[in-house]
């Protein structure tokens, strides 16, 4: 039976709490996100990621030295994945939309949400970190109990 040395990787978050002053939530998050001070850093284990596959490679102990060996996509990490086909969705929803059977007015209100979901896909694209409030809510509901 052959022996396969196998990497994985998990990504532990880490947080801080600070205050800053601002003019508005909106700029008080650029400072927060511009501050490079992380001195006050706690390390997040409850929401600690997934566990994914990084590398493998044959032979016993054989990390970075034996043959590497390529995996399904399924062991690759979910968040990657996701962007992939988010992406994917993101060219086809460009292609030139066709009403195919849609009324008109259906046909244009659906078209006016697709060139806003387009907008916000453009902004992510460029990291421009475009996030609607109730995002940010239901980021906040979702993660259950408060950190201490």
């Amino acid at each position: 039976m052959p022996l396969y040395t196998i990497e994985t990787t998990y990504h532990l978050p880490v947080y801080r709490h600070c205050t800053y002053e601002a003019a508005s939530a909106d700029e008080a998050c650029d400072l927060a996100i511009e501050d490079e001070d992380w001195s006050c850093e706690l390390p997040d284990h409850e929401t600690a990621g997934q566990t994914f596959v990084t590398g493998i490679w044959r032979g016993r102990d054989a990390a970075y030295q034996g043959e590497p060996v390529a995996a399904s996509g399924r062991f690759g990490q979910t968040v990657q994945r996701k962007a992939e086909l988010f992406e994917t969705l993101v060219r086809l929803l460009r292609e030139p939309a066709q009403p195919m059977g849609l009324s008109r007015h259906d046909f244009d209100s659906w078209l006016l949400r697709a060139l806003a979901a387009i907008a916000v896909a453009d902004g992510i694209f460029r990291d421009a970190n475009i996030v609607q409030p109730q995002e940010i809510s239901a980021i906040h509901s979702s993660r259950g109990q408060a950190r201490p």
